[in-house]
């Protein structure tokens, strides 16, 4: 008489999001982190390094660091945290650290928002460094409130971050993520309206600009370098890079799925 021995059943991944199964997400990837002082070094100097950079490059013309420098202010943390994102977030998934954890009774949703809470804490401290830099070192001269600027920086990063976590589920490599930079960040870049009006361009490449998200960042900024109070412009502008945020985040849910069965 044969028997049959039941199948183990690896534990179906829970679909809500859990406030608890977040939190030790974010804490694990943080005591990971603190481990690589060099990538701490890079999320957190390197936007002001930058930034003191720009300012002595056009030191005999403040007025164009005024003018180009609230905008950078929110494309650097964008452009560190998705190359740091990405790499960081590759490593674990080639190291199948993402394939145990995906084997385990932990919601896809708890996992990006775990990683987006880490790199957010990171991001947090980046915006206001590198704010403060710029407005009470450098001498950058706003209108606005540089609390606005803060703002704007971090959804900025935190967009950084959505976008890092969601190109490295197409990448095979480190060198491959570093890849997606040409094809993800420079085309925004190009439009988003820092090297010349978006009105003046193109129509066609007007068009494209009105649907990338550097965009909106940097009109945000530039609405606080004009403007005394919050205007609706404003308002408009940072819904828009936070929603952005916000789909490339539940995109990036998406693609993870076990590459094993």
């Amino acid at each position: 008489m044969s028997t049959t021995r039941p199948a183990t059943a690896t534990p179906a991944p829970t679909s809500a999001l859990n406030v608890s199964r977040t939190t030790a997400t974010a804490a694990r990837v943080l005591r990971q982190l603190r481990h690589d002082p060099r990538t701490i070094a890079l999320m957190i100097l390197i936007p002001c390094v930058m930034l003191f950079l720009l300012r002595y490059v056009f030191d005999g013309s403040a007025r164009v660091f005024d003018n180009i420098g609230a905008s950078l202010l929110g494309i650097f943390p964008l452009i560190t945290m998705f190359l740091v994102t990405s790499i960081a977030t590759l490593r674990e998934r080639t190291s199948g650290t993402l394939e145990r954890l995906l084997a385990m009774p932990l919601g896809k949703g708890d996992l990006i928002a775990g990683y987006a809470l880490a790199f957010g804490a990171l991001a947090i401290i980046q915006s206001a460094l590198a704010t403060g830099l710029a407005v009470w070192f450098l001498g950058l001269d706003v209108t606005g409130s540089p609390w606005l600027l803060l703002l704007v920086a971090l959804l900025d990063a935190l967009l950084g971050t959505a976008l890092g976590l969601f190109v490295s589920a197409f990448a095979a490599s480190e060198f491959q993520a570093v890849q997606f930079m040409p094809a993800v960040i420079f085309p925004q870049l190009l439009l988003c309206g820092l090297f010349t009006p978006r009105e003046n361009m193109h129509p066609v490449l007007e068009a494209i600009s009105d649907a990338l998200p550097m965009s909106y960042a940097v009109d945000g900024m530039n609405e606080v370098l004009q403007h005394t109070d919050m205007t609706a412009a404003f308002v408009r502008d940072i819904l828009i890079v936070a929603g952005c945020a916000l789909l490339v985040l539940t995109l990036g849910a998406a693609t993870l799925k076990r590459r094993t069965a």
